[in-house]
């Protein structure tokens, strides 16, 4: 199959989402406010932290407030567009109605992680996407084309990175029975990469910039607006999302293969 033919399949998909979301448009508003009034509060927490100090890390308020959007951008983006299929992958593994994506027509990893749209956090990845450019004015930055280009790659790469781990752990459903803590603890370790990475020494370097690189997927959009294009970090996080998105494919095959159907 061409990417056309995934591409109709994904507009499919989306549309449905969207119908389905003017259907319960109380749920949508709700839900759009919550996330709002938690972005809310993670903007607010650094002006009260900044009242009593001037830098963090070396960082000042609008340079923390750049990366802060940064991180909720790529947060909002997944949530958008992965997060409630690749959760609800989970359930349907456990309860045998997986059968239900390995019996259509195409890759099954694309059609259970990409099969419902959540448009109350696409819209607050405005919101977001206005703290980035309200701090990049405050800072008097002016990012060539390049720059841009760049943010908006490594953006992508951070919602890839993020996609790769949530899939992996979620593929642990074909081999233990249940993953709720897997996934609560997933969403504890997104909350570090609102930090900057000059907070990690060490331990917490090695495991939270290294191995689980999610500090790095904030950090590096939010340094190329501040101090412009770089290759070697392009480079460096390039390759990292191709790595994490190889294990993910290669665990995730493995996974259906284990897999028991409702009707074995």
């Amino acid at each position: 199959m061409n990417l056309a033919h995934y591409l109709r399949i994904w507009l499919t998909a989306a549309r449905y989402s969207i119908v389905r979301t003017l259907m319960f448009r109380g749920d949508f508003f709700i839900w759009a406010l919550v996330e709002l009034f938690w972005m809310t509060v993670n903007i607010l927490m650094i002006s009260v932290i900044y009242s009593h100090t001037k830098t963090v890390a070396g960082w000042s308020k609008y340079e923390m407030m750049l990366l802060v959007g940064t991180s909720l951008l790529i947060q909002r983006f997944l949530m958008g567009f992965f997060w409630s299929s690749i959760f609800e992958m989970g359930r349907n593994i456990r309860s045998g109605n997986f059968d239900f994506y390995l019996a259509q027509p195409g890759n099954v990893m694309f059609m259970a992680t990409t099969r419902k749209l959540d448009p109350d956090s696409l819209i607050n990845s405005l919101v977001a996407l206005s703290v980035v450019i309200y701090s990049a004015v405050q800072l008097g930055l002016h990012p060539t084309a390049l720059d841009l280009a760049c943010y908006a790659l490594l953006v992508l790469c951070g919602i890839v990175i993020h996609y790769s781990m949530l899939v992996l752990c979620i593929s642990l459903a074909f081999w233990i029975t249940s993953v709720q803590g897997i996934e609560g603890s997933y969403f504890t370790l997104s909350e570090f990469s609102r930090l900057p990475r000059a907070a990690f020494h060490g331990l917490a370097s090695l495991v939270f910039v290294w191995a689980l690189p999610v500090v790095v997927v904030s950090n590096a959009p939010a340094n190329t607006l501040l101090h412009g294009f770089q290759f070697s970090l392009l480079a460096w996080v390039g390759s990292t999302t191709v790595a994490w998105f190889a294990v993910a494919v290669f665990v995730f095959n493995r996974g259906i293969r284990r897999y028991s159907s409702a009707s074995s």
